[in-house]
């Protein structure tokens, strides 16, 4: 099982196009070596910031550009950020994400409380996760010298339809952020969102671009739309199930060691349909009641969900499984 940073848009789509028994057969196999025990990582988020954004994400109810923005909140400081993770651990967590609704990373006190979040949530013994826009080399390096596992930067879309989700940040900006990162020696946490009007063909330009990062990210976010009042996006209809399925599974079998993550949209679907996502190579969740300003589905729920499904639990200061030798042959 070779890693592959050379996917064509024509190899992705006919994975896509493939009768769903044998896309899932396909992906199977790979899961399976790269995976073995089928665990699965509980990731929990936390928006630190909420509302106000500069950007025009036509999905997000943070921007200050849509009448849905959720602004009004004080940020939350350090002590009760470190309770959350504290909360989130005693409830199984593996990893805590936090989510800044910044276009970049702002210098001074802000920041200087961001490294200590990352900080207290590495002492917790926590992966430490951060969504909060742009940053610099500088900002980077610091991030990485306080410990954070990994950033969190989707590109959301393919490189032909993002301009018609997206004005105020091109692709290149995304692109020179996760080099940054990147460079900094933190892990890659990007994938994207699907049912915001995208064609086949955007989801496989999608996924090419991710899986031709060299090396992939090591995790990848699958979202499907949360269609938000007061966006302009609200009025998209919901995304069937099995296409959300699909796009699990091809992105496991593009990117074999990337954890893949079941992310927003997550409550829309039935139980049937996250048992299949995660039969065709999901290998993370969002575990909490609430994602940064939508809801998800609840602990409880989620804890029989895992155990119908039968997989197992990555626990909190546990590795991810190593593949055997043989199939992680040119990683």
């Amino acid at each position: 099982m070779t890693l592959r940073h050379d996917w064509s848009r024509q190899e992705i789509q006919d994975l896509l196009d493939l009768p769903l028994v044998d896309l899932l057969w396909q992906a199977q196999a790979v899961h399976r070596r790269a995976n073995p025990g089928y665990h699965v990582q509980l990731a929990s988020l936390l928006s630190v910031k909420t509302g106000g954004c500069e950007e025009d994400c036509a999905y997000c109810p943070q921007s200050m550009h849509h009448p849905s923005d959720v602004g009004g909140r004080p940020e939350l400081a350090v002590e009760p950020v470190l309770e959350r993770a504290r909360q989130a651990k005693a409830a199984g967590a593996h990893r805590f994400c936090m989510g800044w609704a910044w276009r970049e990373i702002r210098d001074g006190a802000p920041f200087e409380a961001m490294l200590a979040m990352v900080r207290g949530v590495r002492e917790l013994g926590l992966e430490a996760c951060v969504t909060a826009g742009m940053l610099t080399d500088g900002q980077a390096a610091r991030l990485a010298e306080a410990g954070l596992t990994a950033y969190n930067h989707n590109l959301d879309t393919s490189p032909e339809h993002y301009d018609r989700i997206i004005s105020t940040r091109t692709y290149q900006e995304r692109l020179d952020t996760l080099q940054r990162v990147r460079s900094a020696g933190i892990d890659l946490c990007c994938g994207g969102i699907i049912g915001m009007g995208e064609t086949p063909d955007d989801r496989a330009a999608l996924l090419q671009v991710l899986a031709c990062l060299d090396p992939h990210p090591e995790s990848v976010p699958i979202n499907a739309l949360v269609a938000v009042e007061g966006t302009p996006l609200e009025n998209r209809p919901p995304v069937d199930p099995l296409e959300l399925v699909r796009m699990v599974a091809t992105a496991r079998i593009l990117m074999p060691h990337s954890r893949v993550r079941l992310s927003a949209g997550r409550e829309q679907l039935g139980r049937e349909a996250q048992i299949l996502c995660l039969l065709a190579g999901a290998d993370s969740i969002f575990y909490g009641d609430t994602l940064l300003t939508t809801s998800n589905p609840a602990v409880a729920s989620d804890r029989e969900l895992l155990r119908a499904a039968g997989v197992r639990v990555q626990l909190e200061g546990q590795p991810a499984p190593a593949a055997p030798a043989t199939a992680i042959a040119g990683r």
